[in-house]
């Protein structure tokens, strides 16, 4: 069955796939959710026995029926290649009692890899079927991780530019620094002086500026979003919770049927979404555990069924889920909402107001399957150097914060039901505060030095995408006021 894509805030816009993910946004500032999510259609016996390409095929052909076998055969061959540096893609690795899916091992060492080695394929492909004659313009926001990996994918592909907005100071280090070194005539990044919700506010602004989209098409130019919330990101990150299933039951750790949990660091709610809708096809999750850092308005809206971003913004160890707007959340609000879109609009338009909304009581009821925690930062560096000194085995921070908050749920609940931990990044990219957690003794090295100190003791190669920026010139060194952000897209386009 055909699955179209209607905007959160107007069920009357209804779009192929391939329009969804060109468009990246709907003209009225909702996000596209499929107007129903299909089930799985291969037994989890058939799917254990598969590799994570074929599985990536049997996921994302139900969702984007207006690609041929071939083309989406196509993208995903060229995504998932040796460009990632296991053979598997995304391993499963025991420790401490859970066991972590490993979702860093491509290009950028961050799981934003996972779908942002597939998104351009999929743009081209949608490009082509949609007789797009203008250049595609990929704008995007990041608290980190996204904007290189969207650079990384987006390098150097014929009919597209990509501008990235991120945080000057709410970055990481190596996070900063695979940025300004990316390479590519087609891209520009843009540091802003702000954090991560002044530079996605910003990005939305420009997105629905009428004004700006009709001189762009007179220019030959037209936006799309690399962010989560386009769906061509959502669709692929499914994928590999149902993988990570088949995997347990092919190794033996569960029977087909039995329940998992799942546990995700998450800020801007996109990649629980994703194991909350591969949930609904028909895979057996039981708990999706959302973790959350000390920007804790995840885990305040599970406790009080209030949203509230009014409240201090707070820079973490952990800088990817440092955001107080989750735009992913807007798609579960629509889906508990009965996909009500008047309904959403209405709490989305109280968000952009007054900063926050609260939920019915019937759609608090739809929440049962979610808990919300958080840790600290303190809780988290502790995390870290207790797994480290008990298995030998190292977390980055936001995966840190993930497994601190599932010790927390199994110690109020006893619930011991096998559970998967989504591992969103490579320590490498965070080395400072991973060293650091483990001894403050190494707080006085330089940042490659810990990233060498950190092969060492983990026993792990230094990963290439670190290796690349040792060295590697400054290339992007642009910085501009949250409020100068659409003048830097016209300067870098050359709009007149």
């Amino acid at each position: 069955m055909e699955v179209l894509y209607n905007s959160t805030r107007d069920n009357d816009i209804h779009v192929r796939a391939s329009e969804a993910i060109l468009k990246g946004l709907s003209e009225d500032g909702g996000l596209f959710v499929p107007d129903h999510i299909p089930a799985l259609d291969k037994s989890l016996a058939e799917l254990s026995a598969m590799n994570y390409q074929e599985v990536a095929y049997e996921v994302m052909k139900l969702y984007l029926t207006d690609f041929t076998p071939e083309e989406l055969k196509g993208c995903i061959a060229k995504a998932y290649d040796e460009k990632f540096d296991t053979e598997v893609i995304a391993p499963l690795v025991c420790a401490g009692g859970a066991y972590y899916l490993e979702l860093f091992h491509g290009a950028t060492i961050a799981f934003k890899d996972m779908a942002l080695s597939l998104l351009p394929h999929l743009m081209t492909v949608s490009a082509q079927k949609n007789k797009v004659k203008n250049e595609i313009v990929i704008l995007t926001a990041t608290s980190g991780d996204t904007g290189k990996a969207a650079l990384a994918g987006f390098a150097g592909v014929e009919g597209t530019k990509i501008i990235v907005f991120y945080p000057k100071d709410g970055v990481s280090p190596i996070q900063e620094r695979q940025m300004i070194t990316q390479k590519g005539e087609n891209t520009y990044v843009v540091g802003i002086h702000g954090n991560f919700d002044d530079a996605q506010t910003g990005v939305k602004k420009i997105f629905a500026d009428k004004g700006l989209a009709e001189k762009m098409d007179r220019q030959g130019f037209q936006f799309s979003s690399a962010n989560s919330i386009n769906i061509g990101r959502l669709v692929p990150q499914i994928v590999y919770y149902v993988y990570a299933y088949g995997r347990l039951m092919a190794e033996g750790k569960i029977a087909e049927g039995d329940k998992i949990h799942v546990v995700v660091p998450t800020g801007n709610f996109g990649n629980i979404l994703a194991a909350y809708y591969a949930k609904n096809m028909g895979l057996p999750v039981g708990k999706l555990i959302c973790a959350s850092n000390e920007n804790k308005v995840l885990y305040d809206f599970f406790r009080t069924s209030v949203y509230d971003r009014n409240r201090e913004f707070v820079l973490t160890s952990s800088p990817s889920m440092d955001i107080l707007i989750s735009s992913n959340l807007e798609r579960l609000i629509y889906r508990i909402a009965g996909n009500d879109a008047g309904k959403n609009a209405e709490l989305m338009k109280a968000l952009a107001g007054e900063g926050k909304y609260r939920i019915t009581e019937e759609m608090r009821k739809e929440l049962g399957d979610f808990y919300g925690n958080y840790a600290s930062g303190q809780e988290t560096s502790e995390m870290i150097r207790a797994l480290y000194e008990n298995t030998g085995y190292v977390l980055d921070t936001h995966t840190a914060v993930a497994a601190c908050v599932y010790r927390k749920y199994t110690e109020e609940t006893g619930d011991r039901t096998p559970t998967v931990i989504a591992s969103t990044a490579s320590p490498f990219k965070f080395t400072r505060s991973v060293m650091n957690a483990i001894d403050e003794k190494y707080d006085k090295m330089s940042d490659f030095e810990l990233v060498d100190e950190l092969s060492s003791i983990a026993n792990v190669a230094v990963p290439a995408a670190i290796e690349e920026i040792r060295t590697a010139p400054v290339l992007h060194d642009h910085v501009c006021g949250k409020e100068e952000m659409q003048k830097a897209v016209e300067e870098f386009l050359g709009l007149k």
